[in-house]
């Protein structure tokens, strides 16, 4: 399923991580697991891959990693926002040192015009960092813009370590 440059990214991010002492938990949404997924087909992620949380809804969203429910009521499961204090939740509720958390539209149904399919908050908060958040628009289908999402996640993450 995964490319292999999605694969060799995975690579490079387990490799990075072991190095540099790093765990990682995931939160995602819109990916539905892909990016833990992604990350367990790697051997050798046992040494940094903790725990994914897959927070689909926005009960989820707020019981599994504490997403204030005034964040979606104010602006929207998927936003900065929300992305953003699902990745800081997932650094919270996880002994890691870093989470990424993954929140879009992956379509066909449910854009508009302010939101449109393929637009997905994708955000890496690591201790001791400033929490980033970037939110790019994916073209495709719903499996290309998930898998679009992966490698974005992925290439977020390894920045964030180096």
């Amino acid at each position: 399923m995964f490319s292999d440059d999605i694969l060799n990214k995975a690579q490079a991010l387990i490799s990075a991580s072991a190095a540099a002492g790093v765990k990682i938990a995931t939160v995602e949404s819109c990916t539905g697991g892909l990016i833990g997924g992604c990350l367990v087909s790697i051997a050798g992620s046992s040494a940094v891959f903790e725990r994914g949380f897959l927070t689909y809804s926005n009960e989820a969203k707020i019981d599994m990693v504490g997403v204030p429910p005034a964040t979606i009521d104010a602006h929207g499961a998927v936003s900065r926002e929300t992305a953003i204090a699902m990745a800081e939740g997932g650094l919270a509720c996880a002994p890691v040192d870093m989470a990424v958390a993954v929140t879009g539209i992956a379509g066909p149904a449910g854009g508009t015009a302010e939101k449109p399919v393929g637009m997905v908050a994708i955000s890496v908060a690591r201790k001791g960092q400033d929490t980033i958040c970037e939110v790019p628009i994916f073209d495709g289908d719903r499996t290309e813009i998930r898998l679009a999402t992966v490698e974005y996640a992925l290439d977020m993450m390894l920045k964030v370590l180096h």
